[in-house]
């Protein structure tokens, strides 16, 4: 049955707004393209507006469609994304170091990168004359006990050892492998574009088998985070959410203890690539809570065994002293709390605000929807630290994707604020741009929540989604055998075996 024009035409927007997102994060990516030379902020608040603009019309899309345009435009966002250098962040200069590191027999926690006995490892494309991060002999003669040797490097913190897990640092060793992987940006880039595009599919697999919306999958494919710091920055945290997203959707469906068991196992490994999925661990304790923790921990631990039997102490790397550095052991790290305190009172009180928003999750959270306490768990904890770099909140867009409330995305939006607050003589003075970058997002969700509370009492409209029957099929009887033609909503929606209610502010 032929599609009515309207639909077509929400079609064509919806490719006209892609283009120009994919636009859009090529500028930010390329500064030589932007001839008006217009800061990244503005650049990526219009690429948020065309990606929220976007996943709006999709609603009305049929489920076929959707998908394919999920598809198609997610792959071509992180192609735009990969085609440029790594703009907003270094760190993928230290993947490829950690990949070349193992690759020469070398345990990754065993040195710094301008350690001496690296030495051999250096070479042109990462160790350079004229780059950013240099060990002078000033600063080498200085720690004559880190035999450090001089010279500068794309590595940034070349003086200090890696932070990254066991799983990344796997990860790290398979891209070192690839055509290039020791010599080039690209590899790594495209390879974690790559995983971004499977989760886009995990979710729209785990959406369909939930019978929810498939369309919600928008929110991760189409995301102006996920294009800048997958296909761009390339950062190792996207490899750590799509195992959680893994994780998830097998521990919420879990019905017997090995797929339990598989369900931690692959949260441990999550953790173990990036620690940020310990943010989910309170949401899914609710059902077989020791048959998870446990099958969790001993993932993680095991992953560890072998850095340790080889480096001892050695593999906690940077953690310790990236907390320091940040901030956060002082307590002057906190851009919301430190509005009202400082030192180490404000260090107890965020001790104090994630404690109680983990019992809670843990205490209410359903478990055969664990990503609403995760969302909520993630959002507290970005709230509660007020992260600068903007790849912190990759979690939390893939949770949304699976809980269907869009506006928890402000806290993603607002933290490339965190990251980028210059703008000028509109600059807020001091940390004071954290406090807004977080704060804002606190008071869109709030407004969500009253405007979704609101409706509800005044129409009967839920806060959970609600799942929607695909259409039976309408026997036929014609000459010769009776066969069933299914109706046209039937086929168009047959891919989502079940498509969930639109709330008023977006997906269910």
């Amino acid at each position: 049955m032929a599609r009515p024009p309207f639909v077509w035409l929400r079609v064509a927007v919806i490719c006209l707004l892609l283009a120009a997102l994919a636009g859009l994060v090529l500028l930010v990516a390329r500064p030589s393209l932007n001839p008006s030379h217009i800061r990244p902020l503005p650049l990526i608040a219009l690429g948020w507006i065309a990606f929220l603009t976007a996943a709006f019309l999709l609603r009305k899309v049929g489920v076929r469609l959707a998908v394919a345009l999920i598809m198609l435009g997610g792959i071509g966002i992180q192609i735009a994304a990969v085609t440029a250098p790594p703009r907003q962040s270094d760190d993928l200069y230290r993947y490829v170091w950690d990949g070349r590191v193992q690759a020469a027999g070398i345990d990754p926690y065993a040195y710094v990168p301008g350690a001496a006995q690296l030495d051999s490892l250096r070479g042109s494309f990462l160790w350079q004359r004229g780059s950013d991060h240099c060990l002078s002999a000033a600063f080498v003669g200085a720690r004559p006990a880190q035999h450090l040797v001089r010279g500068c490097t794309l590595i940034n913190r070349p003086s200090v050892p890696t932070i990254y897990p066991p799983v990344a640092e796997a990860y790290f060793l398979a891209v070192h492998y690839e055509p290039s992987g020791n010599s080039s940006t690209k590899p790594i880039q495209a390879t974690t574009a790559f995983i971004a595009v499977l989760t886009t599919v995990l979710l729209l697999f785990g959406l369909g088998r939930l019978k929810r919306d498939v369309r919600t999958a928008a929110l991760w494919a189409w995301c102006p985070t996920v294009a800048l710091e997958a296909g761009n920055s390339a950062h190792v945290d996207v490899v750590a959410v799509g195992i959680a997203a893994a994780a998830l959707l097998v521990l919420a469906t879990a019905r017997s203890r090995l797929s339990t068991v598989a369900g931690g196992v692959l949260l441990g490994l999550a953790i173990a690539t990036k620690v940020t999925p310990a943010l989910v661990v309170p949401a899914v304790l609710r059902r077989r809570w020791l048959t998870v923790a446990v099958s969790a921990a001993s993932a993680f631990a095991v992953v560890y065994v072998p850095h340790l039997l080889a480096v001892g102490s050695k593999v906690i790397g940077f953690l310790p002293g990236y907390l320091q550095q940040e901030g956060y052991e002082n307590g002057t790290r906190f851009g919301i709390i430190g509005l009202v305190l400082t030192g180490k009172l404000a260090l107890a009180m965020a001790v104090l605000i994630l404690a109680a928003a983990a019992f809670a999750v843990l205490q209410f959270t359903d478990p055969d929807r664990p990503w609403q306490g995760a969302v909520f768990m993630t959002a507290a904890a970005l709230a509660v630290t007020t992260p600068r770099y903007q790849w912190y909140a990759l979690l939390l867009v893939m949770l949304v994707v699976l809980d269907g409330r869009p506006e928890w995305l402000a806290f993603a939006a607002g933290a490339y604020y965190a990251a980028e607050p210059q703008l000028g003589r509109y600059s807020l003075p001091g940390r004071l741009h954290l406090a807004v970058a977080y704060g804002v997002p606190i008071a869109v969700v709030a407004g969500g929540w009253l405007v979704r509370e609101f409706l509800r009492r005044r129409g009967g409209i839920g806060l959970e989604p609600v799942p929607v029957p695909v259409p039976v099929p309408v026997p036929v009887v014609v000459a010769g055998p009776a066969f069933a033609v299914p109706t046209s909503a039937a086929a168009d929606d047959s891919l989502s075996s079940g498509v969930g209610a639109f709330l008023p502010l977006g997906y269910p």
